[in-house]
């Protein structure tokens, strides 16, 4: 590489820094809210963080492509390509909720190198290097030792088209509140992802995600010694429509239960 990966994440925490200083500056003031769907919403913060994650990049790698949340960016012939998910969990965002993140990887030659996940509101900053471990805030990050899915909190997430479509999680929902110590869902896989890295949840599942809902994340949990996989346990892209993570431990168990086998 002509640079070294230090170079990147120093440009990834400055974006993500930035952006998550425009969040927490605008949570409590009045917010434009568009409709992207029936359900699925967008706000002038996305598209402002976006704006500034960008400006960012650019400014350092003018070649670079960039796969964001939302604007279509026409792509260069350059293998570096950042992946951005300026505000992870925008109907939160747009309650007041605080549970939102901004999510950040590179993704070179078709392989994530690096991935930062920022939440700040806890100023909890996530950060990943590929064959480094995942960190928390400068702590080295490992999955949990949950050996039971019956012992297990696990996480997920439902479409914005579940209204419309079968193919909507409700009843991979339903068999797994049978079957785990409980199940949350706070909307935003990000987050979810890191926090199975550090070993706060056990496992999380959830389809039609996009890569900049997954490439730092999945990152995280395979250097935090963690598995994941679609559905039915087979090895997963980040341009996959599902994913299951886990501390690897309770892994085959979900499986068993997506496979509703």
């Amino acid at each position: 590489m002509p640079l070294s990966l230090t170079k990147y994440m120093e440009i990834a925490l400055l974006a993500a820094r930035e952006a998550g200083a425009i969040q927490k500056e605008m949570l409590d003031k009045k917010k434009e809210v568009a409709f992207k769907g029936e359900i699925n919403l967008v706000t002038e913060v996305d598209k402002g963080c976006e704006a500034r994650i960008v400006e960012i990049i650019r400014r350092e790698f003018p070649d670079h492509n960039l796969l964001t949340e939302e604007t279509l960016i026409p792509e260069t012939a350059s293998p570096y390509k950042w992946i951005i998910d300026p505000l992870d969990g925008t109907t939160n965002y747009a309650h007041g909720y605080p549970v939102f993140a901004v999510s950040i990887a590179l993704e070179v030659k078709g392989e994530v190198l690096l991935g930062v996940v920022l939440d700040p509101t806890r100023d909890e900053l996530f950060t990943v290097q590929k064959g480094e471990g995942a960190y928390l805030n400068g702590r080295k990050l490992s999955v949990s030792s949950t050996a039971s899915l019956n012992r297990a909190l696990l996480a997920t997430g439902f479409p914005y088209d579940l209204r419309e479509s079968r193919e909507n999680n409700v009843a991979h929902f339903n068999r797994f509140i049978f079957a785990a110590q409980a199940v949350r869902r706070d909307g935003s896989a990000a987050l979810n992802l890191c926090y199975v890295a550090a070993g706060r949840f056990d496992g999380f599942w959830e389809l039609k995600l996009y890569p900049w809902d997954v490439a730092a994340g999945k990152l995280m949990v395979e250097e935090a010694g963690g598995q994941v996989s679609d559905f039915t346990g087979k090895g997963v892209s980040i341009y996959d429509r599902q994913i299951l993570a886990s501390n690897g431990r309770i892994h085959e168990e979900m499986v068993h239960i997506l496979s509703n086998r």
